[in-house]
């Protein structure tokens, strides 16, 4: 392609300096040829343009062509907030305050090197994912379908089943409660309300969110770290460290009907499970990312009227111009940072907070490891926090059980909104007729219907979903992650551009992810009939 063969036409998208959406936004790029199905490569010029300009297109499976667009500067790599703030919020959760420290305890800090597996692969997924949804201003979700609609809509019958249940809410609640003395129930569903008011009021969602849970994470980060260093010890810290290197440690009793499926379920919680690193491709597009530069981003219900029309395909580069090659590589370079440093580094440094945390209140009250063999999620956080008190202060319990809390209120904000934003963008673009509703309207409609299933199962209903459900779910939820990979492999090798394809090293790694995923799910579920726990 040459680059003078651009369009140049002002593209959807936003103001560089001040990041707003421009006023020329409104009109649509013009519509380009259907694809082949093989998704050939190819940039085809529309018919006969009046601008006597041709417009010029990349094809990708059988949906509607990219038209070609500049792709804006990269930013440097070395940065602070990002989409990666979303993830840290999702995937900070049970499994690095509970699940790790469960399993350190049981069989030693040897075992963390599982976790050290799952969250170095989940770092690969990440740079995967942003892939395709940095080169096209479209999600994963849009790429799925280019290679088989019916796999896209597994991921939203999957996120329907999965991610409607105020479980992360509860928990963070129920801590909340041993502080304050208020009801749990009272507290989640104010702060579900709260959460749909701030989100529908809120001019550009992104934005506040990404603001919101960075300092959210901040304080998580900071106050575990400082509780960790006043409570342990050099020793916790050092075990905790030296035991994500001891691979191929696997004690008998970890293979085990009662321990492996736990074990199995740990590992898909080394960071974000499930879906969530696939909505991580929509957060990019609001950031602005590549060539999410050219989409115009989701707004608060109030201001929805605001938004600019929504294309209806995203875009792509001028892959033969090595001008355009050498931006590419420079938002490269910025996810790499963002999934390496901010993703990998602050999962990683919370988890040993925790994990120390743990060693600590075991060795301060023996009974803290009994009541974790025993499966007691509260009863164990419970009784951590009563360890801490007896290290020194009865303020190291309050803080343990706010740590909670917050877990719970950065996995409620970022659950809500990627929830509503992936289902949104799914039926924007398939289900017909949704397109009469803007983007932002549809994503207010997911959000408040979330909440008032949250709702109606906090007052009359189990917290955590019918009990008959739960493995299936559990299944659903880690079994989604060996689909996603799969999905990363036939969407980025099959529908983008060759010199922007992934390389061999990266194709293994995803590979070998899908397999591990999968084969100890099934191993799970075939060798003792049980799914994760």
């Amino acid at each position: 392609m040459d680059s003078s063969d651009i369009n140049s036409d002002r593209p959807l998208g936003r103001d560089d300096a001040t990041g707003t959406d421009t006023p020329d936004a409104r009109v649509p790029a013009q519509r380009g040829p259907a694809a082949s199905e093989s998704g050939e490569a190819e940039a085809r010029p529309a018919e006969a343009p009046e601008s006597a300009q041709e417009e010029r297109y990349w094809k990708a499976g059988r949906l509607e062509a990219m038209p070609i667009r500049p792709l804006p500067k990269a930013p440097p790599s070395i940065h602070i907030l990002g989409p990666t703030v979303f993830l840290v919020a999702l995937g900070v959760g049970m499994g690095e305050s509970y699940m790790w420290p469960r399993l350190v305890l049981i069989f030693g800090p040897e075992i963390r090197w599982l976790f050290l597996v799952g969250v170095s692969l989940q770092a690969v997924v990440m740079l995967e994912m942003s892939r395709y949804a940095m080169a096209t201003g479209e999600s994963i979700f849009m790429g799925a379908a280019r290679v088989f609609k019916p796999l896209m809509w597994f991921f939203f019958v999957t996120a329907m089943l999965v991610y409607i249940w105020p479980g992360h809410l509860s928990a963070g609640a129920s801590a909340f409660q041993q502080v304050t003395g208020i009801p749990w129930q009272a507290t989640a569903v104010a702060g579900m309300l709260l959460v749909g008011v701030v989100f529908t009021m809120a001019k550009v969602i992104y934005n506040l969110l990404e603001n919101v849970l960075s300092i959210c994470i901040g304080l998580l980060v900071v106050g575990t770290s400082v509780v960790a260093a006043l409570v342990g010890n050099l020793s916790d810290l050092s075990s905790t460290i030296t035991g994500m290197f001891a691979f191929g440690y696997m004690p008998d009793e970890a293979l085990t009907a009662a321990w492996f499926p736990v074990i199995v379920g740990s590992i898909a919680f080394a960071g974000p499970s499930g879906m969530q690193q696939m909505w991580y491709t929509l957060h990019l597009r609001d950031k602005g990312a590549g060539m999410g530069h050219h989409i115009p981003r989701i707004r608060g219900l109030r201001h929805a009227d605001e938004q600019e029309s929504m294309p209806s395909r995203g875009f792509m580069f001028d892959t033969s111009d090595p001008a355009e090659m050498s931006k590419w590589k420079g938002w490269r370079r910025w996810v790499t940072f963002d999934a390496f440093v901010l993703f990998w580094g602050i999962t990683m440094l919370v988890t040993i907070s925790f994990t120390v945390l743990a060693q600590a209140s075991a060795r301060l009250d023996p009974n803290v490891a009994t009541v974790l063999r025993d499966g007691q999620q509260s009863a164990a956080l419970d009784a951590m926090a009563s360890s801490f008190s007896a290290a020194g202060s009865p303020v190291f319990g309050t803080v343990f059980f706010l740590f909670i809390s917050l877990i719970g209120l950065n996995a409620t904000l970022g659950l809500f909104d990627s929830f509503s934003r992936g289902q949104a963008d799914m039926t924007y673009f398939f289900i017909p007729g949704a397109r009469r509703f803007s983007m932002s309207k549809l994503y207010a409609f997911f959000l408040w219907g979330v909440i008032a299933f949250g709702i109606g199962v906090l007052l009359f209903g189990p917290a955590d979903g019918p009990a008959a459900i739960l493995d299936t779910l559990a299944f659903l939820s880690t079994f989604a992650m060996g689909a996603y990979c799969v999905t990363l492999l036939l969407v980025n090798n099959l529908r983008l551009p060759k010199p922007i394809r992934p390389g061999i090293v990266s194709n293994v790694l995803i590979a070998g992810a899908a397999v591990f995923y999968l084969g100890m799910l099934f191993y799970s579920l075939f060798a003792f009939g049980v799914v994760v726990s």
